[in-house]
């Protein structure tokens, strides 16, 4: 038989054997799903923005598990049963904190939640529609007396994923009149591109200068007809 030939057929007969290990792995059948909370109520974020790390030790290959969060401050992560360290990562709308790391036990479907520490919160938002313009209301309060505000956004889009990166329109408070801890109003006016349509999503976005994430309200849809 040709050396070539016969070559070809072992290198061939290896890679078939390495690909039924591999489909006789067992895929990861728990679940580890919960929320970022501040006081007992979930924080709302960028979708796929801030996130968590998990690790688990004694394995070879061990590296960082990363795991992201929905815009409504929830998530989810299928994984084996086994103990894990969760770790709150950095640049995100909360305080660093001193101890970053939770350990977990998951065993089947387990819950947590992850407290934080936003530099500021939006409290007692509303939105209504006013002719062919968009109203909200809110508050902004101040929860780490170091952090300093950047931004006070109002946010107007077609997507129910609307943020900072995703939006229609986009219009900022005036931060020179902004009292932290009374209420505060923004007025957007609808551009063409959404003043037709029958529903627009609204949420109010906060960005301290220590950190390159927003706080935000959870998104609300509004009724334009």
């Amino acid at each position: 038989m040709n050396m070539k030939f016969f070559s070809l057929i072992v290198v061939c007969a290896s890679l078939q054997l390495i690909g039924c290990e591999y489909d006789n792995y067992e895929a990861p059948k728990s679940t580890l799903s919960g929320r970022v909370v501040y006081e007992g109520k979930t924080v709302a974020v960028r979708n796929n923005g801030p996130q968590l790390e998990l690790w688990q030790d004694g394995y070879a290959l061990r590296s960082a598990i990363p795991v992201y969060f929905n815009q409504d401050g929830t998530f989810a992560v299928s994984l084996f049963d086994g103990e894990y360290k969760l770790v709150r990562k950095g640049d995100s709308p909360w305080l660093q904190q001193a101890t970053d790391t939770i350990l977990v036990e998951v065993k089947g479907n387990t819950i947590i939640d992850v407290p934080v520490t936003p530099y500021f919160t939006v409290t007692n938002e509303s939105f209504k529609k006013n002719n062919n313009s968009i109203t909200a209301n809110f508050t902004v309060n101040k929860i780490v007396s170091t952090a300093n505000l950047e931004y006070v956004r109002l946010y107007l889009g077609k997507s129910i994923l609307t943020d900072q990166v995703q939006q229609e329109l986009r219009i900022d408070a005036n931060l020179s009149t902004l009292t932290l801890g009374q209420p505060t109003t923004i007025v957007g006016e609808l551009p063409d591109n959404l003043k037709n349509l029958d529903y627009v999503f609204v949420r109010v976005g906060v960005k301290s200068t220590l950190s390159g994430e927003y706080y935000y309200t959870q998104v609300q849809k509004i009724a334009l007809k």
